[in-house]
């Protein structure tokens, strides 16, 4: 007999107390800092949830960062390992928001011009003094057969930038829920310049929109109250997330009617980055820019034009469905969001 046969083998001790915690940068950047600690752990897996065939960060020291390239809820997976196949697991849901940090911008001043009002959204919440939130299903899906429920709730406001989120969800009857806040008699505007810094959602089903109606619409009914689109995206795929419209719409011896033209990028979407989008609006004409590039001009001096003399006030809203873009399909991802850096409008001196 051997001298060793009536030894018996270590008994194997587990890691214990594994302590998760989850950073996130505030920045949008979507870098995540991932640090855990637990007792007679010898290395950790780090698990980030971002995509099916993720390899682990293997770290002894507890610690490790990721990138996300998009918003989004994930889950983050340590493993504390003694061996390669004893371990003990820790789990934790990270919210994580990516904010484009490129694109396009425009300056503070013009020569001529003045800057009558501006949201830079620095705060922390909606400027209740500047925008109030429409609710709920509207007439008729807001006269479009749209699918969306309005609510507050998918308005967001963190450093420096508004959020609007469209989310598939079940609410009030509604399978998916956004938001649309307006400035109607609280920021209101006849002529000028106006450029909103936006990063717009994308897919099928899909519809942001920056615009404008007649501040007198409750009691001149739509089309006659005068509607000016700054900017709508119909998002669905090739030549769609890469174009966004401008559009007036009017009212011509009873009968709504609108003009229009469109912008396509030559090269990516612009859910890719920001872009400014810009109208120039005095008592002769309203011309349309995208990153300073003209596409569509109207003149305005005609008698049946006089809706466009009056004074406006600011709409933003990411609709889902409706006439227009049609409904979501499987190709659609979500939640999408629009994001909006500032808004800004000049006026000559």
């Amino acid at each position: 007999m051997s001298c060793n046969d009536d030894e018996s083998s270590p008994e194997l001790k587990l890691p214990s107390d594994l302590a998760l915690n989850v950073e996130v940068d505030e920045k949008g950047t979507g870098e995540v800092t991932v640090s855990a600690s637990a007792k007679n752990a010898n290395f950790y897996n780090v698990y980030f949830g971002d995509g099916a065939n993720e390899k682990p960060v293997n770290t002894n020291e507890g610690m490790a960062t990721h990138k996300y390239a998009r918003s989004g809820t994930y889950t983050v997976t340590v493993q504390a390992h003694t061996t390669a196949t004893a371990f003990i697991t820790e789990t934790k849901q990270v919210a994580v928001e990516v904010l484009p940090q490129d694109g396009y911008t425009t300056p503070l001043t013009y020569v001529g011009m003045k800057l009558a009002w501006q949201d830079e959204f620095d705060g922390t919440s909606l400027d209740a003094s500047y925008w109030t939130h429409e609710i709920g299903r509207g007439a008729n899906g807001w006269g479009n057969n749209e699918l969306q429920y309005y609510r507050p709730e998918n308005t967001s406001v963190k450093d420096g930038y508004l959020t609007i989120t469209a989310k598939k969800e079940s609410f009030e009857g509604s399978e998916y829920t956004s938001s649309r806040i307006i400035t109607k008699d609280k920021k209101v505007f006849q002529y000028g310049r106006v450029d909103i810094r936006a990063k717009v959602p994308k897919g099928k089903g899909i519809w942001p929109a920056l615009w404008m109606l007649g501040n007198n619409i409750s009691t001149v009914p739509w089309p006659a109250c005068g509607e000016i689109d700054i900017m709508e995206l119909v998002g669905g795929g090739a030549g769609k997330d890469n174009t966004v419209h401008g559009t007036i719409h009017w009212e011509s011896n009873g009968q709504p009617v609108n003009f229009g033209k469109e912008y396509s990028l030559t090269s990516g979407v612009f859910a890719d980055k920001f872009h400014v989008f810009s109208i120039v609006w005095d008592d002769k004409s309203i011309t349309w820019y995208v990153d300073d590039v003209q596409f569509n001009v109207v003149d305005i001096t005609s008698a049946d034009l006089s809706e466009f003399k009056n004074q406006f006030f600011f709409i933003f809203n990411v609709a889902v469905g409706g006439n227009w873009p049609g409904s979501p399909d499987e190709s659609t991802t979500f939640p999408q969001q629009m994001t909006v850096d500032y808004i800004r409008v000049f006026q000559p001196e």
